[in-house]
């Protein structure tokens, strides 16, 4: 792997002589410049506010800026000096990131590489490929200070590891404005709910900025499957579902849209409640009912006492599909579709919803698919919605969520 990005942890690094400090880092820095400054996009030198160099039983502290030998040599090395692991790593993301970069070397020390890769596994996805080469510890037979190596990272230290990183996310600055949550009046207090949007979170990358809650392997900031199925919470829960139901209290249970329709499902005489992701397929496949189906077979649940709410989607401005695909929404009610005859025509899933749910039993007045930033298209409004359709495959997620109070 030719690496995009060298990474030279010095991080707490102790060193048992202020020449040998310069020496190591001469040697480092010298064959990482040799060997990957003409490929690497991002040279970097991870590190806390200064290196320590252990001489006898007393202590000098040596600052990477202040030696006159490594001057020239640092100008080609990003230094990342944080208080913290978690910092610096995520510091790290972040100009990665704005790179655009994903093949990374880290040369590490050896009684580090199980810890930092503790670190990675839960700041990084898997669009990131990482190398780690041994940072060597001793010079012309000279050892320096003797760690001792970390093989495993058990729970007890893996959950420090979570709580320090937690604790960093929750320290940084919202982006983009305040947390907003849409909620119903027509959802009782017995529920806890709302649809969230892209203000008050901390994603930096520009389509996920900044409350993007849609974690993925295979994208930058860690599934649906688009169709009708139904996960009644306490069964088995199955390989893809798009609709979750509960009758639990304290449980949260959400579902994504960035286009799609998130809709949240309540019924507060049997205190259940339930949500579903609704694109174009799932609203054709009648993914909405379902879930109100599994309300009624599941709790008990009368037709007359369910309260669904549409979330935030694409609107019938913005969203087309081909005229072969668009025929079965004609067919549903020709008002759900504009300029038919067009080849590409365009379509109102949030009214093919309305359409489905009415028939299926749902009283009209339970239904809310308007008011406040309910009806915004998520396409046409950026500074408040992420949009599939508009920002492409890196793109941001909302969600719909509800739990029954406890």
């Amino acid at each position: 792997m030719m690496a995009e990005a060298v990474l030279i942890d010095l991080f707490g690094l102790k060193l048992n002589s202020q020449k040998s400090c310069h020496q190591l880092l001469l040697k480092t820095l010298n064959a990482v410049k040799v060997h990957h400054a003409a490929k690497a996009k991002f040279l970097c030198i991870m590190c806390c506010s200064n290196i320590t160099c252990e001489m006898d039983d007393t202590h000098d502290t040596w600052e990477l800026e202040t030696n006159n030998e490594l001057s020239t040599i640092l100008r080609e090395f990003e230094t990342v000096s944080n208080p913290s692991m978690a910092a610096t790593l995520y510091t790290v993301k972040q100009k990665i990131d704005e790179k655009d970069l994903s093949r990374i070397k880290i040369i590490v020390p050896i009684h580090r590489k199980t810890l930092i890769k503790a670190f990675i596994d839960q700041l990084f996805t898997d669009v990131y490929n990482f190398e780690f080469e041994d940072l060597q510890l001793t010079l012309k037979g000279n050892p320096l200070k003797q760690y001792t190596e970390i093989n495993t990272i058990t729970s007890q230290g893996l959950e420090v590891i979570q709580n320090e990183i937690e604790t960093y996310l929750r320290s940084l600055p919202a982006l983009k404005g305040e947390l907003n949550i849409i909620t119903s009046p027509l959802i009782s207090d017995n529920f806890i709910h709302g649809f969230t949007t892209r203000t008050g979170g901390i994603s930096y990358i520009p389509t996920l900025s900044s409350f993007n809650l849609f974690s993925s392997s295979k994208r930058r900031d860690p599934k649906t499957d688009h169709a009708s199925d139904i996960w009644i919470m306490g069964k088995k829960e199955p390989e893809s579902y798009d609709g979750i139901t509960t009758n639990e209290r304290g449980v949260t249970i959400a579902a994504l849209g960035a286009d799609c329709i998130p809709i949240v499902f309540a019924d507060s005489v049997r205190k259940a409640c339930g949500v579903a992701h609704s694109g174009w397929k799932g609203t054709l496949l009648g993914v909405a009912m379902a879930t109100v189906n599994a309300m009624v077979s599941e709790y008990g649940c009368s037709l007359e006492d369910i309260i669904v709410v549409l979330g935030p989607s694409i609107g019938p401005c913005c969203f087309t599909l081909p005229r072969e695909s668009a025929k079965a929404f004609h067919d549903l009610d020709p008002e759900c579709v504009h300029l038919f005859n067009s080849s590409n025509p365009y379509v109102d899933i949030r009214k093919a919803t309305r359409i489905l749910l009415e028939r299926g039993g749902i009283l009209p007045q339970n239904i809310q698919d308007h008011n406040q930033d309910l009806e915004l298209c998520t396409s046409c409004h950026p500074d408040k919605f992420f949009s599939h359709v508009r920002d492409g495959l890196n793109f941001g997620t909302q969600i719909g969520f509800i739990s029954i109070r406890e």
